[in-house]
């Protein structure tokens, strides 16, 4: 069949429109479903914290339901695993940690996945420092106290983390090498059942992000002896240090970001970081996280990356440091 030179133009024209026309319809209509965001430690830990509301503001921002999936296990590789490998159409997300996109690329042997290839960085939602708690059965007041302690008895005392590879695992051995200590360490799958065992005087304390923690402390279920920032946090202002404490240029920060599988198309890629970082710096985000010691940190995209890289350097001296090492 032949066309008229004109129609034959109109119809090559519309032709190669449809293409970029595909692409703005996509976008339009994303998202047309709910979308899953996998946690990868229980329900009731620090991640768990910042994920829910999160979740809840992204999904009246976005016009849909963010469904919170808690996938616990191997310091919250099961759960980034299962993201790496689901497709890359925006509906499945990873509420990702300093541990699962930076610490346990140096820290396991055996990593199932790529924490640079495999994931697609949207934006870096938040940050806390890691506290230092004992039971209150522990005679120990400060960290010079539990040093003392722990020098003592080297080996009696062990301290619990939300599992091999998240920040308080490793600011527990980092600790443990700058004060000379012989402490063991207990993983758990998560930062609440390892609190719940802190309260019962199973373990005696504990390296965890400040905000699993804090009502402990205010309640006094538990002790904090020092917190691992720069400066000290605005909810427990009469809790130094580990700096102040004997230990100049000790820092350590956790942090949580989302990111998706890799391949994830332009397009889903913006609208997740603008509207993630609209959330971020909203005053609901702020205040529902501000009263936990926990600090909104909204950075997206290339930043987003940039600074990945650079924790995982950081990260990855820290762990060769200490020596600690997850088959």
């Amino acid at each position: 069949m032949k066309f008229p030179r004109r129609q034959f133009l109109r119809l090559t024209a519309g032709a190669a429109l449809l293409p970029a026309v595909s692409t703005l319809a996509r976008a339009q209509a994303f998202p047309s479903r709910p979308i899953h965001l996998i946690v990868p430690f229980p329900p009731g830990g620090p991640t768990d914290i910042v994920a829910r509301p999160l979740a809840q503001f992204l999904g009246d921002e976005l016009k849909t339901s963010v469904v919170i999936d808690n996938r616990g296990g191997a310091g919250g590789s099961v759960g980034a695993n299962a993201v790496a490998k689901s497709p890359p159409d925006g509906y499945t997300l990873l509420m990702a940690t300093v541990g699962t996109n930076a610490i346990n690329t140096s820290l396991y042997k055996n990593l199932p996945y790529d924490a640079v290839k495999d994931f697609t960085p949207i934006a870096l939602v938040a940050a806390a420092p890691v506290a230092i708690v004992v039971n209150p059965s522990l005679p120990a007041n400060n960290l010079a106290a539990l040093v003392a302690l722990a020098k003592k008895e080297p080996g009696k005392l062990n301290y619990g983390s939300a599992g091999n590879g998240t920040p308080g695992h490793l600011t527990g051995e980092m600790f443990k090498a700058a004060a000379g200590i012989d402490v063991k360490h207990v993983p758990y799958k998560g930062s609440a059942p390892a609190v719940i065992d802190l309260l019962a005087g199973q373990i005696q304390m504990m390296f965890d992000p400040l905000q699993s923690v804090v009502s402990h402390v205010k309640s006094g279920g538990l002790r904090a002896l020092a917190v691992s920032s720069a400066a000290r946090s605005p909810v427990l202002p009469d809790v130094p240090t580990v700096a102040e404490s004997g230990y100049p240029g000790f820092e350590t920060t956790a942090w949580w970001g989302v990111f998706a599988p890799a391949g994830l198309p332009a397009a889903e890629t913006k609208a997740l970081a603008d509207t993630i970082e609209k959330v971020a710096r909203g005053a609901k985000f702020h205040d529902t996280l501000a009263q936990l010691g926990v600090v909104p940190t909204p950075l997206t995209l290339g930043a987003f990356a940039e600074f990945q890289h650079r924790e995982i350097d950081k990260w990855g001296k820290a762990v060769r440091d200490s020596g600690a090492t997850v088959e």
